[in-house]
Order: C-alpha cells, then sequence, then structure tokens
C-alpha cells in the first residue's frame, strides 16, 4: 500500500499520542505508527501512575512547560470524560542544599509556587508515617500529585482516534528517507507518504537517527509495588503525598498507596545500563530487597509483601535534559522524547510543542534548553 498522509508520528507512547491529538485536534490527516501493541510495556510509558510536580528540582526553565501540561491535562480529562489526575501533594526531602531541596526551593521561589520549608521534626508531625533524619528538611508542594499513566496514553490514543487519526499498531518502521520536501516511511505493510514526520520512539530513536550519533544512554529502572504492613491508612493518598529523597545512597520516590496498587517505590538517579532490545526484564530477590530496606528507612512499614514489579526504560541525554529538535539536514523531520526519566508529566505540553513546529515551523514554547545543538548536533528548531 501507499497512502499519504500530512503528518506521519512514530511511536505512541506517551510523547507520540500526545503529538498525535494535537494535529488532529487541527485538522491535520495524521498516521501514527507503533511497533508494539497498543499499551505495550516495553518503553518508558507504562504504569499505573506517574507524578506531575511544579517545583522543578532540575531547572526553573521546566515550570512554565509543566504548568502548560497541567491545563492540557486537565482539558485531556474533559474531552476524555475520565479523571486523570489525582492531587496529593510532593514532598522533597534532603539536607537543604542538596540539589533536591535547593532546586525544588529555586523553582518554587523563582515563579511564585505554593510551597512550605518543614524541617525534620514538623514533617513527621505533619505525616506521622515519615521518618526523617533531624538534618533533613523538606519542601512541601500542595498541588503536586499523580497521573493516571495508562488512562493518559489511553486517553490521547482514544481522543486522536476520534479526530480522524490512524493509529497502526505492531507495525515497526524499517526506514524513513525524505522524498523532497516531505518524506517517505516503509514498514512491513507498505509505504507511506507525508509532508512532515515526528519520531517520537523513546529509547528506540538513535537507531531511527542513526546518522546522528545522538549521545543517549539507556538506563533499565526498576520500581516496586509494596503492600504496606498493617491498615491503619498512614500510607493512603490523603494521608501521605509522594515523596522524592535525596541522600547519599540516592534519589528515591514513594507513592502514596492506592487501592490495589499499595506503595509504588524506586530509584531515580541511577539504573543498569543496557539497550532497549537486551533489556533484563527479569526482577532479583535482591534487587527487591533493596529498594524494600531504603522505603522502610524513610516509611516504616511501607515496604512489606510485593505485588508486582515492573521495568522501564530511561532514555537520558549527557545533561539529562531532553531533546526537542529538527533533523539538520531534513527540516521536515522533528525527534523528541528523550526525556531521561523525567518527561511523562510533560507529554501533553511536549506533543502541543511537536504539533506547532509540523504545522506552523516554530513554537511559542521557549525550548531553548532542549536544543541538540547543546550537544553538538545539528541546530536548534
Amino acid at each position: 500500500m501507499s497512502e499519504r498522509y500530512d503528518v506521519i508520528v512514530v511511536g505512541l507512547g506517551v510523547m507520540g499520542a500526545a503529538t498525535a491529538w494535537q494535529l488532529t485536534k487541527r485538522g491535520r490527516r495524521v498516521l501514527g505508527l507503533e511497533q508494539f501493541t497498543r499499551g505495550h510495556d516495553r518503553g518508558s510509558s507504562h504504569g499505573r501512575t506517574r507524578i506531575i510536580r511544579a517545583a522543578y528540582y532540575e531547572s526553573p526553565a521546566y515550570v512554565p512547560l509543566v504548568r502548560r501540561a497541567f491545563t492540557l491535562w486537565n482539558e485531556l480529562a474533559a474531552e476524555a470524560g475520565k479523571p486523570l489526575f489525582l492531587r496529593t501533594g510532593g514532598l522533597y526531602l534532603g539536607q537543604p542544599a542538596s540539589e533536591l531541596v535547593a532546586g525544588s526551593r529555586q523553582s518554587a521561589e523563582t515563579h511564585g509556587i505554593a510551597h512550605e520549608l518543614l524541617d525534620a521534626q514538623e514533617l513527621m508531625a505533619r505525616f506521622p508515617a515519615l521518618r526523617v533524619p533531624y538534618e533533613m528538611v523538606g519542601l512541601y508542594e500542595p498541588d503536586a500529585g499523580l497521573l493516571y499513566a495508562d488512562e493518559c496514553v489511553g486517553a490521547l490514543l482514544d481522543c486522536a482516534a476520534q479526530h480522524g487519526a490512524t493509529l497502526r499498531f505492531n507495525e515497526p518502521v524499517f526506514r524513513w528517507q525524505a522524498d523532497g520536501a516531505g518524506i517517505r516511511v516503509e514498514t512491513a505493510q507498505g509505504q507511506y507518504s507525508a509532508d512532515r514526520l515526528v519520531l517520537t520512539a523513546g529509547a528506540w530513536i538513535g537507531h531511527l537517527l542513526a546518522e546522528l550519533g545522538l549521545p543517549l544512554t539507556i538506563w533499565r529502572i526498576l520500581h516496586v509495588h509494596f503492600a504496606p504492613e498493617g491498615d491503619d491508612g498512614r500510607f493512603d493518598a490523603g494521608h501521605l503525598p509522594f515523596v522524592l529523597w535525596q541522600d547519599d545512597s540516592g534519589i528515591y520516590s514513594a507513592f502514596p498507596a492506592l487501592p490495589g496498587q499499595g506503595v509504588k517505590f524506586g530509584r531515580h538517579d541511577t539504573g543498569e545500563p543496557c539497550t532497549a532490545e537486551t533489556v533484563r526484564r527479569t526482577v532479583t530477590d535482591e534487587e527487591v530487597d533493596d529498594l524494600r530496606y531504603q522505603l522502610n528507612r524513610y516509611l516504616p512499614g511501607a515496604g512489606g509483601s510485593v505485588l508486582w514489579s515492573l521495568t522501564c526504560l530511561y532514555t537520558m541525554t549527557p545533561d539529562h535534559h531532553f531533546i526537542i529538535d529538527r533533523h539538520p539536514a531534513y527540516p521536515q523531520v522533528i525527534y523528541a522524547s528523550p526525556c531521561s526519566g523525567h518527561g511523562f508529566k510533560f507529554a501533553s505540553a511536549i506533543g502541543e510543542i511537536l504539533a506547532d513546529l509540523a504545522t506552523e515551523g516554530t513554537t511559542s514554547h521557549d525550548i531553548a534548553l532542549f536544543a541538540a545543538a547543546r550537544l553538538g548536533i545539528g541546530a536548534n528548531a
């Protein structure tokens, strides 16, 4: 077959799904291609929940983008007719000068984000489930919370399809090539042509852009859902916010207990190096025991029996910031989603940016931080 579209989107995780939604709302004829099944668990977008926070320790430059993402997630929830966000509050623990606390405080103060800075005694009085070393403090962001991740991706795909997108699953892309000012994409099922190509392939982006030599590293990340000990509800959403903490052993994230999900817990700042093809999906008892130990240090009793574990992929840039840019030789090709493990919350806004670039050639969002040129590749979009 040979069909022509306005835009082809390759990769239908959260970034590609958001892009398809935004493009179809603008009346564009869109083809989305995904190598795996709908809602698959092979990449970075699957799971019940993801954190969304505005007091962004990584850089204050992210705050306007996450605020726009909040707005768009709310718009999607209204369109889909289902809740996609749970306000739990967010808590960031560490030494006062730690990257996590100092960076979150800088973003909160720079952008006027509601927050409180609490010492260890105040934290344990406010949240009895916590045990906090006396030398630590916590920045509390009351308006942060959790996105229902699988529901978000499903809503984006459903709404894109309702607006007219053609979404094809189990159809890997073999290759793409420029076709004059447009592009041609080849899969096992046929060839497709379009004016623009958007690549949002996560850990597979390096294969599709091999000629650019993107300096990406793939990490295997493990999360475990634990059933808390006891039934007094102290770990439940409503009594406990999500908690990030940084100490000498690393940066960890603990989600409050949700019905049927327990407490989700994992390490954020490092992972086992791998490739998208060779990632180890099995989980060892030693890995689970280590996470249980780390969780129970700060939330004693939260790490009970294992409900389930899941692995996902972080596609890391050297500076841990995103890449959103055009191909330096083919400006009709736009690429994104090496999001370094903190991109899900932004997907609704990144989809808007990618749709802007594909339809208008520019965007009103400030994406200078995400230019590939900082890594010695191409030119800024």
